[in-house]
């Protein structure tokens, strides 16, 4: 495992999130969530909402207009709906996080390889972003009128010049992603395949998920600096924490 700037290399917590199955768990500020890509077409569609107040969540709309950007990776961080930021991309070895597609629906997954349920084939299932994401979210209380845009990490799509977008395939096997938490977050995973996926059969990744400690900010910080409104970002975590606590 490669060393990394960002934590103390020290895993507190790993577990492998098998390819189209999905996850949930409360994840603390200054920690760092490393997702690694343990096979070929790796998808994972993230969202999260503040541990401590469910309102405020991940608001895609104002993540990519305070960054000026149309994808996310290394610099980048996921803004709440109340202009703070839940966590931060320290790096990317994939370099392009779609943003646009949300997660895949049951029919788009059937459409592209068949349906395939419990009953014949138990965990071999076929299972889709959306329907994954929703199971998570109501272990928290939480449904679809609580579930907005994602992040669908390893996945890149681009588009023609009619504005349709294309999913471009990958082989990011072996590929990490480390996002470092400023808030305590709820985080809702599911490894189902991109919605514009392209592939003929049925064969997402396994995602191996490792927890580590985060080292203290420094003086200049990746994301925090990486433009003017990411500092006001931070500011504004300051803020909130200091009149929380």
């Amino acid at each position: 495992m490669n060393q990394s700037f960002y934590h103390d290399n020290k895993i507190l917590w790993q577990e492998t999130l098998p390819g189209g199955h999905h996850w949930s768990g409360r994840i603390q500020r200054g920690a760092v969530l490393q997702l690694e890509a343990l096979e070929h077409h790796a998808n994972v569609s993230l969202y999260c909402v503040n541990a401590d107040d469910k309102l405020e969540r991940f608001n895609m709309p104002d993540s990519l207009k305070a960054q000026h950007t149309a994808f996310l990776s290394t610099g980048h961080v996921l803004y709440s709906d109340l202009g703070r930021v839940m966590a931060s991309i320290v790096q990317d070895q994939h370099g392009w996080n779609d943003v646009f597609c949300g997660p895949s629906t049951a029919q788009q997954i059937a459409q592209q390889f068949g349906q395939k349920n419990f009953q014949d084939a138990r965990n071999d299932m076929h299972q889709n972003g959306l329907d994954s994401l929703l199971v998570e979210l109501t272990k928290f209380g939480l449904g679809q009128a609580d579930l907005s845009a994602t992040v669908n990490l390893f996945s890149k799509v681009q588009p023609d010049d009619h504005g349709r977008l294309s999913y471009v395939s990958d082989d990011n096997q072996n590929q990490k992603i480390e996002l470092r938490f400023e808030m305590d977050c709820l985080v809702f995973l599911s490894a189902a395949p991109h919605p514009l996926d392209s592939s003929t059969q049925y064969q997402p990744s396994d995602i191996q998920l490792r927890l580590f400690k985060a080292n203290t900010l420094t003086e200049q910080d990746v994301c925090r600096d990486s433009c003017a409104q990411n500092q006001r970002g931070f500011a504004n975590n300051t803020r909130y924490y200091a009149l929380s606590n």
